[in-house]
């Protein structure tokens, strides 16, 4: 009787262990389920918080990069208008070219004339006794011809702001000379401009 006792309760134990693993094993499935459920749920919201973040952050870069773009386009701001000077005088000019005068011959005379009024000018001109003064005394002629159609201004009303002489093409020549022999003969030319402007009251 008693074996049999023992035989029961062995076989009552394996049992309930059985019954004790196979409950403790649904369970722990739901708590491992439970609990992974968690987790998933807290994933995707830490994800979206995450995002939103990085999303606010390229929002926020994006519009200082804006910012900086315009600053950077867009130009100084111009400081107040400065009241407008007064328009400067027009300058009416004249060339001769290839004049047949030295140019240190003619450089002697426009130094005379340089800045001075144009009829006082036209008198020294006249009157000098060089013969670089009569293209020259032309050249102011013509320059105040110039101003009078082309400008609209009285020429008679005009002084001689600058005379320049350059030097042109040399023309070589030769002289004969005793025992055969010749010499050089350089005949100069001269470039001259004549600029005007008008008399300032």
């Amino acid at each position: 009787m008693a074996d049999d006792k023992k035989d029961k309760k062995a076989a009552k134990k394996p049992a309930a262990k059985k019954e004790s693993k196979a409950k403790k094993a649904p369970a722990k499935k739901a708590e491992a389920k439970k609990g992974s459920e968690k987790k998933a749920a807290k994933k995707p919201a830490a994800k979206k918080e995450t995002s939103a973040k990085g999303k606010e952050k390229k929002a926020a870069a994006k519009t200082e990069a804006k910012k900086t773009s315009k600053a950077k386009k867009e130009p100084a701001k111009k400081p107040a208008a400065k009241p407008k000077k007064a328009a400067a005088p027009p300058v009416v000019k004249a060339k001769a070219r290839y004049v047949r005068v030295a140019p240190r011959k003619a450089r002697l005379i426009a130094d005379q004339v340089r800045g001075m009024h144009i009829e006082s000018a036209r008198a020294l001109l006249q009157f000098s006794p060089r013969g670089a003064a009569h293209p020259i005394h032309k050249l102011i002629n013509s320059a105040a011809a110039n101003a009078e159609n082309n400008h609209d201004l009285i020429g008679d009303e005009m002084r001689i702001a600058s005379i320049t002489v350059d030097e042109g093409p040399t023309l070589r020549r030769f002289r004969p000379r005793a025992m055969g022999r010749a010499t050089p003969i350089n005949k100069r030319t001269s470039h001259i401009a004549v600029a005007l402007t008008p008399v300032e009251d």
